[in-house]
């Protein structure tokens, strides 16, 4: 009874699915309880399989915008200064359609996505105008750089004649998830093929309502040890933006769950679409979530790190300062960069650059608890800030006397955490049962100890009477014959006198 604790304990680590990243990057979380090894595998006979399609635990993206609160001096060659706005909260819900499975241990599928706004939980609304550079002007400006002066002129008449400047107005809505603008049809018109959409432009547009692109990820049906991992994003098995295999490799998972039974030596390591690359997450340290024991994952400081720091990043090139990626590659040529929220964990020098910027770990790091003997995650919080590359740019007129700056755009927290009813049953089956059953190995060992005591016991007390029979059998002749002389005394009949006298006594 003793020796199969153990593995009591082990089968409760799968009885319970789990919640993960989403394959963008970004959290997703999936709370999977079951009854069986089999359900922690994607397989439509498990009980985990509807979670795992739709995640059914709150999600929130909190948006923090940085409104220019001097343009004029900007474009005269000052210093940029910056107000953080927000954030602006929203309900982010996702499932998995066009859920296929293939004949190599692999499950393929889309994820449909939306967002609904929570006034309540935002500081402004959607209405709210902010002041932000103009990112198609500067796109524009950038693709014609270095092509004839004839052309560049050509392309400031264009822009003065629809009334494009540096710098925009628009509310966060329209920021968000679209607005009429005529440069994009000019585009579209005279550089076609350069922006991969067409009408509206937002930042976060094509994310809404909207299928994500096809990922083939691993069931773990017959190796649970590559359990989620990606097999290829878009029929791909690596991309093609940067300039190293390596870099252009698709490494990890989508976002969803890691393999279980991890250790401090383990990475999370998933492919964020967003980024359009892989990323690795390092140990950190052992925490705990609601009483449920976690290992912290965080984003180690070479992540967005440039080749000359960190040489293995020299395929994503070409790079600024350390601390940002250069991600025009992915997103239409724009001079746009990937960091952390207020260029955390970057050279100073870009911060010291743009007034009103105050990085500090506890605001602005990512971090992933997760629950290291499923691979679960517990809670998470993801922040990334995407800035604009914005300079002066001969024979641009609207690009003015731009000193050159990476300029902060915005910064989004996707942040979710289990609760409530999937919580209780995550604790009461990998954190309060094994702590019983493992207090219970020592009960049951004490128990086993006194049953073998008790014939032990009985033994040694049957072998004491044993002892006291054979040693009264050997006393002296005087002793055996008075003992004899009172048996016979009490069978022979006392005298009558005797007893009418004990009588009257």
């Amino acid at each position: 009874m003793i020796a199969v604790v153990p593995s009591l304990i082990k089968q409760q680590v799968l009885k319970v699915g789990g919640w993960g990243w989403r394959g963008s990057g970004t959290p997703a979380l999936t709370a999977l309880p079951a009854l069986s090894p089999q359900n922690v595998r994607v397989d439509p006979s498990s009980l985990s399989f509807d979670m795992w399609k739709e995640i059914p635990v709150p999600f929130y993206m909190s948006v923090y915008f940085f409104e220019v609160v001097n343009p004029e001096e900007i474009l005269k060659g000052g210093q940029p200064r910056v107000r953080e706005r927000g954030p602006y909260v929203y309900r982010e819900f996702r499932h998995k359609v066009n859920i296929t499975f293939n004949d190599n241990d692999t499950v393929s599928f889309r994820e449909h996505r939306r967002y609904h706004f929570q006034p309540e939980k935002s500081r402004g609304s959607e209405s709210d105008y902010i002041v932000l550079p103009n990112i198609m002007v500067m796109a524009a400006a950038a693709m014609v750089e270095h092509r004839p002066m004839s052309l560049r002129l050509l392309v400031t008449l264009a822009l003065t004649t629809l009334g494009e400047r540096a710098f925009m107005n628009r509310t966060v809505g329209e920021v968000m998830w679209g607005y009429e603008d005529p440069l994009v049809d000019f585009m579209d018109k005279y550089f076609p093929n350069t922006i991969p959409f067409k009408g509206k432009f937002g930042l976060f547009a094509q994310m809404n309502n909207s299928d994500s692109e096809i990922f083939t990820v691993f069931t773990g049906m017959k190796n649970l040890s590559r359990i989620h991992q990606v097999d290829r994003w878009k029929g791909l098995s690596q991309v093609s933006y940067w300039h190293s295999d390596q870099c252009n490799m698709i490494n990890g998972t989508s976002g969803q769950m890691w393999p279980p039974f991890m250790t401090p030596e383990s990475s999370l390591e998933f492919y964020s679409p967003e980024a359009c690359r892989s990323m690795k997450l390092v140990f950190h340290e052992v925490a705990e979530f609601q009483g449920i024991p976690t290992y912290r994952f965080v984003a180690p400081s070479t992540l967005f790190a440039n080749g000359t720091v960190y040489p293995p990043n020299e395929g994503f090139c070409p790079c600024l300062e350390s601390g940002i990626q250069n991600v025009s590659t992915c997103s239409f040529n724009a001079p746009l960069f990937l960091s952390h929220p207020h260029f955390y964990n970057a050279d100073p020098v870009l911060a010291e650059r743009v007034l009103g910027l105050h990085p500090n770990a506890q605001e602005h790091a990512l971090f992933l608890d997760i629950h290291p003997v499923t691979g679960i995650p517990m809670n998470c919080s993801v922040k990334l800030q995407l800035s604009l590359y914005i300079k002066s740019i001969r024979g641009i007129g609207q690009t003015g006397k731009i000193q050159p700056v990476v300029l902060p755009l915005l910064w989004f927290g996707q942040s979710g955490a289990m609760e409530g009813e999937t919580l209780h049953t995550f604790y009461m089956q990998l954190v309060l049962m094994p702590k019983i059953l493992h207090y219970a190995q020592y009960v049951l060992l004490a128990l086993g100890g006194a049953l073998l005591l008790i014939p032990v016991v009985y033994q040694v007390r049957s072998q004491d009477k044993c002892f006291l029979f054979w040693s009264g059998s050997k006393k002296g002749s005087k002793d055996k014959e008075a003992m004899q002389a009172y048996s016979e005394s009490l069978m022979t009949s006392p005298p009558r006198g005797a007893v009418l006298q004990e009588a009257r006594l």
